[in-house]
């Protein structure tokens, strides 16, 4: 009885309404700096194909990112930067859109980082299955079981929980969203991984041949 009350509480959570968040703020060291987001894949710009998979899935969408947002201007979006100092890592870009979609309204966001230019796109409706089926708060993607923290389902009403624990020096992702439990939704790795990232140049050029094949997940 307990857990069947567990999962109705969060099956009214998950009724709604759904924000999604591109994390575009991580330094690229391994590709050299700047924005990865900002490399050219098949023509255009791997955060464009992000942009593509993630918009027809949430109510509205938004860049976080520091420095100076104009450079993002020819998306369309809202981007809000890290109110934390320093390099303060994902979670930080976490509660920037917690905060952003808190006060406009929304009880959720999605999130996603800039590199992921073959994201489902039935993400956020498998995400939001794997809370209620599994009654957890917090929900992430995991192809084989292998969860990726970064893409998942956020509730707004843990910003000030997640602000605490960054302002205490909490910075592994992990160590935070354990505390609060965290659902698996399950994606197939093959034929391809869904989450295949640019991380590297290399990737850039596997992502380019991905591209150019059949693939059915693309």
């Amino acid at each position: 009885m307990k857990r069947r009350g567990m999962r109705a509480r969060v099956q009214v959570q998950m009724s709604e309404r759904i924000a999604g968040v591109i994390l575009a703020g991580g330094l690229a060291r391994r590709m050299g700096g700047g924005d990865k987001g900002e490399l050219v894949l098949g023509g255009k710009s791997i955060l464009a194909y992000v942009i593509e998979r993630l918009r027809p899935q949430v109510e509205a969408l938004a860049i976080n990112a520091n420095g100076d947002p104009r450079r993002f201007g020819g998306y369309g979006l809202s981007v809000v930067a890290d109110s934390i100092g320093g390099t303060p890592g994902p979670l930080a870009g976490v509660l920037a859109g917690l905060d952003w979609a808190a006060a406009s309204g929304f009880s959720h966001i999605v999130t996603a980082p800039t590199d992921t230019p073959f994201l489902p796109r039935d993400l956020v409706a498998r995400l939001k299955s794997a809370a209620v089926a599994q009654g957890a708060p917090l929900a992430a993607a995991g192809p084989g079981g292998r969860a990726h923290p970064v893409i998942g389902l956020w509730p707004c009403r843990f910003a000030d929980d997640l602000r605490g624990a960054l302002d205490q020096g909490l910075r592994k992702v992990d160590a935070w969203t354990g505390r609060h439990g965290v659902a698996v939704a399950e994606f197939e790795p093959e034929p391809q991984d869904p989450f295949f990232n640019v991380n590297r140049p290399k990737d850039l050029q596997e992502a380019e041949a991905l591209l150019r094949s059949s693939a059915p997940c693309l």
